[in-house]
């Protein structure tokens, strides 16, 4: 049967693959499972790291003016 999921094949080195197999297997989940997982964390943290620059970048901007966020809220409802 067909799977939607994309496949990637990548390599590690003996020691990532060794804690990979053990973090499986604390969470009782198959290995694959647990480097999917993974790999969508390291994705939201690189993904957080973008947002923060963009961020510092418009906190260090002149004559800018800010809404609070209870402000903003209040027309978004």
């Amino acid at each position: 049967m067909p799977t939607t999921k994309q496949r990637i094949n990548i390599t590690v080195d003996k020691d990532t693959g060794w804690a990979i197999k053990q973090l499986a297997k604390r969470d009782h989940m198959p290995t694959s499972a647990k480097v999917r997982e993974l790999v969508k964390q390291a994705l939201e943290f690189e993904e957080d790291l973008v947002w923060a620059e963009i961020a510092d970048k418009r906190s260090k901007e002149k004559n800018v003016k800010y809404i609070p966020h209870e402000e903003v809220w209040k027309h978004i409802k």
